[in-house]
């Protein structure tokens, strides 16, 4: 037999795993924490032409607090990005930012701010429970052929 036809004798030797497909819990919690991020990014562009147009009391606060929210959104959009795509991680980050959400949101309800109360908690809850589903937690824990998956 000719050494080219001979069988890899590093291949697996069984079938590989077919790979899940992506659940609706994956998309769920990568669109709710992406618009996050989008509304993070929206109040750091507010912040900052709020810094040039009015007179802040504390400038280096200013300056603290609009770096503070444009690195708070490019976190969460790098958590919304890898969440789509599987990675393990984005599971603990993703339910951090939430668990936030809704320490914002229950006091906002308590304070007569029902709209603001029930915008931050109701997406809030639907990604806490959709990173415990089954499929999901699969899903980002599925190893890639080539390597694994962080």
């Amino acid at each position: 037999m000719n050494p080219d036809e001979q069988p890899d004798s590093t291949a697996p030797a069984g079938p590989l795993e077919p790979r899940p497909s992506r659940p609706l819990g994956v998309y769920v919690i990568a669109v709710v924490v992406g618009f996050q991020a989008l509304a993070l990014a929206a109040a750091g562009i507010w912040f900052t032409i709020g810094s040039f147009l009015l007179t802040p009391h504390s400038m280096a606060s200013t300056v603290f607090m609009i770096v503070l929210l444009f690195a708070l959104a490019a976190g969460l959009s790098a958590v919304a990005v890898n969440a789509f795509k599987g990675f393990r991680w984005t599971r603990s980050a993703a339910f951090v930012w939430q668990l936030l959400m809704v320490a914002i949101a229950v006091p906002a309800l308590v304070n007569g701010a029902a709209p603001l109360g029930l915008v931050l908690l109701v997406p809030a809850v639907a990604t806490i429970f959709f990173l415990f589903t089954p499929k999901v937690v699969a899903f980002s824990l599925r190893s890639n052929e080539d390597q694994a998956v962080l």
